[in-house]
């Protein structure tokens, strides 16, 4: 029996890691759920699974769960402290980390600390803190299994082959909501277009970067850390059917690719039993019904996010922390309909121009850069 925290239920990864437990009873137990502030669902996740421990990152919201848990025995914490100190719960053997943005960096960095292994679906703690996050994971020992498909498939990819062997890793993405839109009409997209993602289900910030492909970007960088690759050695790839979800290159020619369904249940349930490989609930692939697969090279006059971060990416040290930050202040604001879409990439790299970048950076450096980004941005909104 597994012990296991998720930071991040009551977001889509979060509920459907909820869901492959559900459907393991005999191998997973839950001992910690967390959130930012979605406590009426948090709540009935608590009611339903038992956990020893709950935190809520909004401390005023946490103290409302304490009262709607009156009786029960569950332990409330409260604040980003509280999340860190859930991260590294003593009887916890896996820690998900499905927080959204850069509140999951030390929460991260507490499991390390504490040993866990990590199943993570937080791209922006490694985008952040690339070097830091590997480094800590090397010494302490600890797995990082990534849930993020495209990572997941170029983990499983990589199964049985070392880096000298690989060419290429080839992230691919479905191009998202506007990517047959034309460019003349992006000035006016709403946050209700950019939000309909074809594809998949997430939450608001991940589905807008999405829409501008920063989420590749970011994707882009967390490879680097995860596979210890370069950054010319990472391809992104647009595939419309979604159905390959990334590939290796290996140094002979040969693609070596992972297919499957759209649902983000296989790459969650991988990650959890790995290195065991189960039998799923979810339907297979009918590639009959499919029918044809197609890839085309992003269009980067469309999608400037994508090079802005391939720009920080290459540059490496700092600058992928501003871009980061840059970014979630940005999509925030558009979703509040305070800039237009096209103002994300733009004002982006003004903040990245204006940014002295530094080489290594220590967890403070790291969250002063974050903070002073955010006030850059912030100033240009």
């Amino acid at each position: 029996m597994k012990n296991i925290v998720i930071l991040g239920s009551t977001g889509s990864i979060g509920v459907q890691a909820l869901r492959v437990i559900e459907d393991f009873p005999e191998k997973f137990r839950i001992v910690g759920l967390a959130c930012n502030s979605k406590i009426e669902l948090l709540a009935e996740q608590i009611y339903k699974f038992n956990p020893e421990v709950a935190a809520v990152a909004d401390k005023k919201k946490a103290g409302e769960l304490k009262s709607v848990l009156s009786g029960l025995k569950t332990k409330v914490l409260a604040g980003p402290e509280g999340l860190a100190e859930l991260a590294g719960l003593e009887q916890a053997q896996m820690v998900i980390v499905a927080l959204s943005g850069a509140g999951g960096l030390i929460p991260v960095l507490r499991a390390i600390e504490a040993s866990k292994e990590i199943a993570l679906a937080n791209k922006e703690s490694l985008v952040m803190a690339g070097r830091l996050v590997t480094e800590n994971a090397r010494q302490k020992q600890v797995k990082i299994l990534p849930i993020d498909s495209e990572h997941s498939a170029i983990f499983q990819c990589l199964n049985g082959y070392s880096n000298r062997e690989v060419r290429r890793l080839i992230l691919t993405g479905s191009g998202g909501p506007l990517s047959e839109l034309d460019l003349s009409n992006f000035k006016d997209i709403s946050p209700k277009q950019a939000l309909n993602h074809p594809r998949w289900k997430m939450g608001s910030k991940i589905s807008i970067d999405s829409a501008t492909l920063m989420n590749k970007g970011l994707e882009v960088i967390e490879a680097r850390w995860l596979f210890d690759v370069n950054i010319d050695q990472i391809e992104v790839i647009i595939h419309p059917q979604a159905v390959v979800h990334s590939m290796v290159e290996l140094i002979d020619g040969s693609f070596i690719a992972q297919m499957g369904v759209t649902d983000m249940y296989l790459p969650i349930q991988f990650a959890l039993n790995y290195p065991e490989r189960v039998s799923t609930k979810v339907p297979g692939l009918d590639l009959n019904q499919i029918g044809r697969l197609s890839f085309r090279a992003p269009d980067l006059e469309k999608f400037p996010c994508l090079e802005l971060a391939y720009q920080a990416a290459k540059l490496g040290g700092s600058m992928p922390i501003v871009l980061n930050a840059a970014d979630e202040e940005l999509v925030y604001s558009f979703l509040d309909n305070k800039i237009r879409l096209t103002d994300i990439a733009r004002i982006v790299e003004k903040v990245m121009r204006a940014h002295s970048l530094k080489e290594k950076s220590s967890l403070s450096e790291i969250l002063e850069i974050d903070n002073w980004a955010r006030q850059e941005t912030k100033r240009l909104i």
